[in-house]
């Protein structure tokens, strides 16, 4: 951290002392208020009570730890550990209440985080850092994630500016030689908790930095944890931290990454999904998509450009579009010279590798989006097992906003600078960080309040929990009307996930088929698939038994195709019934699991645990010792 200025020229950083954020712990706590309150506008609505359903999106009282809730279905684990930790918060906490917190949680960190790691990389006053946090909170990407329901990937995305300050610290500490380093007296500036190598003896420098590795790599550890909600996620810090962390340290990140992903590796490794290839319609299907006014490539470097022209907020599905992103490169644009050459080398080092990610970070999902880029991306998803994570290639823009949010904040002091030498009565600083704080507001006005109220929650009819309290014995569910996405009349206009997964005690069957842009993207559930033509052909209960099937839920007010399996569901036995819903056993002994499964389930079981060790134990360990080791101001 550069020293507290006293009015000498530090090229571009040449400001009074007034402008710099050395105000103590009141002021560095303001940008964590901006960014929770900015976090509560944009959620607003989901705060009454009630539940998300939208698009992918679902959450629900209660949810429970079957096989799919662990990675072990016949599905990819896209949703683990997260469908794990709900099913065991929501024993003791409603899950929906859960899902509001971490989403709140997620924004919050998103946006104290891009202040944090502009105030420790650029040494920025109070201004740039609410310039930081409001765009880390306040841009397309986030918009468009909400509004397709990747709430739980919007935690990777918030761990960005943290791991990045973690793997930033792990390199200062070690050096490039990969041993505990001593800061340099001269220029205590270089090293993130310099302060901590200040004691009075040899020993007391060694064992403090002992700690203050130890400390990093637990942080690092945290981070993963926290990023690695969702497999994307996980990727997403990966990405960041084996970047920024220096090559001496680069089997040591990969390998505390693979600990902290422990949950969705072990589920794909044990079930197999993620071993499988995937529909090669999917890379086209997925690619990212040019907005109006704008081709693939200014899509993204507008943040923009999700696949799923639905999920859009409407101020992006105009001409308004180009002028927004004209705004927004402007604003990232000013600062990008100072971002690059200004500051102590280990400062510097950190922001040109946060620029690097960002320019490959939007043109790498430029390129998959053109014809040769589809064809590399459909030969990797058929035979590179796991490559179907990289087929949402506008996921990955995610990994530009940490520089962006840096890049703005730098912007909002030079232009500061500039205007004070023009007007040096003018107050240059508060006034230009307004213009920039209010320039995301104002072109993307609706993400407020719920993404223009389309974030709102919906409530479940009764019948919901009468069935989970009915399903008393073994066998997976198949669910009619076939296909995995519903339109409820309590869940609005838009197509929502199927909630029988998470809201029943087992297994439901589903193919994993995505409709997807007027084609259907095959899924990995060859079971489910068989299971749902047995019905469509009116099958005999038998042969629904032999495949593990014990129960049948019809769901009465979605449409979708029944085919014949009125002729089925007469020789089953009704368990519930009413204007919703309608439970019927399937009759006869039902084909078990296999004997191995029980060894799954604790493997998958000891893997969640492994990554909520990595999650709180990295919180702690990580804190510990703060008031001692926390740097000296001078």
């Amino acid at each position: 951290m550069l020293p507290p200025h006293t009015g000498r020229h530090v090229g571009w950083l040449s400001v009074t002392a007034g402008d710099r954020d050395d105000g103590g712990p009141r002021r560095q706590w303001l940008p964590a208020a901006w960014s929770l309150a900015l976090a509560l506008l944009v959620v607003g609505p989901l705060l009454a009570p009630g539940y998300l359903l939208l698009r992918d999106a679902v959450s629900t009282p209660r949810s429970y730890p079957t096989d799919a809730a662990l990675g072990l279905g016949d599905a990819a684990p896209r949703a683990v550990p997260q469908d794990g930790l709900l099913a065991a918060l929501s024993t003791v906490v409603d899950g929906g209440l859960v899902v509001k917190a971490v989403l709140v949680a997620a924004l919050w960190a998103a946006g104290w985080g891009a202040a944090v790691l502009t105030r420790r990389t650029l040494c920025a006053a109070l201004g740039p850092q609410l310039v930081a946090a409001t765009l880390a909170i306040w841009n397309p990407y986030v918009a468009e994630r909400l509004l397709q329901g990747h709430w739980s990937l919007l935690t990777g995305y918030a761990a960005l500016p943290w791991t990045a300050l973690a793997a930033q610290r792990i390199r200062a500490h070690t050096g490039t030689t990969g041993r505990f380093r001593r800061p340099s007296r001269q220029h205590p500036e270089r090293h993130y908790g310099s302060s901590e190598f200040s004691g009075p003896n040899h020993q007391t420098q060694q064992a403090d930095s002992i700690s203050g590795t130890g400390r990093a790599w637990a942080g690092l550890a945290g981070w993963f944890a926290v990023a690695g909600l969702t497999p994307t996620g996980s990727l997403l810090a990966g990405i960041v931290a084996v970047v920024v962390v220096g090559r001496r340290n680069v089997l040591g990140v990969v390998g505390l990454w693979v600990v902290a992903a422990a949950p969705w590796l072990v589920g794909a490794g044990l079930s197999g999904g993620g071993a499988e290839p995937s529909d090669p319609a999917g890379v086209v299907a997925f690619a990212a998509r040019a907005e109006p006014g704008l081709g693939t490539l200014g899509s993204l470097v507008g943040l923009g450009g999700i696949w799923n022209g639905d999920a859009v907020p409407a101020s992006r599905t105009t001409g308004f579009a180009l002028v927004a992103t004209v705004v927004l490169v402007l604003l990232v644009a000013s600062g990008v010279r100072a971002v690059a050459a200004a500051g102590d080398p280990g400062t510097r080092r950190l922001r040109r590798a946060l620029l690097v990610i960002a320019a490959v970070a939007v043109v790498m999902p430029a390129l998959g989006a053109t014809g040769w880029g589809v064809a590399v991306g459909e030969w990797l998803v058929t035979r590179v097992p796991g490559a179907g994570l990289l087929r949402d290639t506008q996921k990955y823009v995610a990994l530009a906003v940490p520089a962006y949010t840096v890049c703005a904040a730098a912007g909002c002091r030079a232009v500061a600078v500039a205007v004070r030498n023009r007007a040096p009565a003018v107050e240059a600083v508060p006034l230009v960080a307004a213009v920039f704080v209010a320039v995301p507001l104002v072109t993307l006005p609706d993400l407020a309040w719920g993404v223009g109220g389309a974030l709102r929650p919906v409530h479940y009819p009764a019948g919901w929990q009468r069935v989970a309290a009915a399903i008393d014995g073994p066998g997976d569910v198949a669910v009619l009307p076939a296909g995995m996405f519903r339109r409820f009349p309590f869940s609005g206009r838009v197509a929502v996930l199927d909630p029988a997964p998470r809201l029943l005690p087992r297994d439901v069957l589903q193919t994993g088929e995505l409709p997807v842009r007027g084609r259907v993207v095959a899924g990995e559930g060859g079971r489910a698939r068989d299971v749902e033509r047995l019905l469509a052909n009116g099958a005999a209960p038998g042969e629904l038994a032999a495949r593990g099937v014990g129960w049948v839920l019809v769901e009465k007010t979605t449409p979708g195709p029944l085919g014949a399996s009125e002729t089925t569901l007469a020789q089953l036995d009704s368990r519930y019934a009413d204007a919703d819903l309608a439970l019927y056993r399937v009759p006869g002994p039902i084909d078990p699991h296999g004997p191995s499964d029980a060894t799954h389930r604790a493997l998958a079981i000891a893997a969640h645990l492994v990554w909520a060790l990595c999650l709180l134990g990295g919180a702690v360990w990580s804190t510990a010792r703060r008031a001692r080791t926390s740097p000296v101001r001078r």
